[in-house]
């Protein structure tokens, strides 16, 4: 009985002299060389995700007059999957009780003027102060 050994292994095994005959250190002039692709590689692949991203939300945005016509106002969370959301239609608010599979009316007002207080982005800015009343409240208790 012979064995016969597939092609593939033969290549391997005739070029493995070769390899073991390699310089494995690079040449000192060639290191300035390869740093300089690695960091243009690097810098590529940066570029590359931050367009990527732009277009991701170029394309995810709404466009014509569905862009304009609903906005999210507030949302707070009331259960692990559940919310319940404030969406502005026109000069109507809807308050929104959103679980998974789900959406439904719970109240409808009309168009109010958002509060500083009551502003999520106002809430990020006054952080210190919210930390402050937070620590303040439990050191007292």
């Amino acid at each position: 009985m012979s064995t016969r050994l597939p092609p593939s292994f033969l290549t391997i095994a005739s070029a493995l002299p070769a390899v073991a005959n390699a310089q494995t250190v690079a040449p000192t002039g060639e290191l300035g060389g390869s740093l300089l692709q690695v960091l243009l590689s690097l810098i590529l692949v940066v570029l590359l995700l931050i367009g990527s991203l732009y277009l991701l939300k170029r394309l995810s945005a709404p466009r014509g007059t569905a862009a304009g016509l609903l906005r999210v106002i507030a949302g707070t969370a009331v259960g692990t999957r559940e919310r319940v959301v404030v969406v502005e239609v026109g000069e109507t608010w809807l308050v929104l009780g959103v679980a998974p599979g789900s959406v439904t009316p719970l109240h409808q007002m009309p168009r109010q003027e958002v509060t500083a207080s009551s502003d999520p982005a106002a809430l990020g800015k006054d952080f210190a102060g919210w930390l402050k009343q937070v620590m303040d409240r439990r050191n007292a208790g």
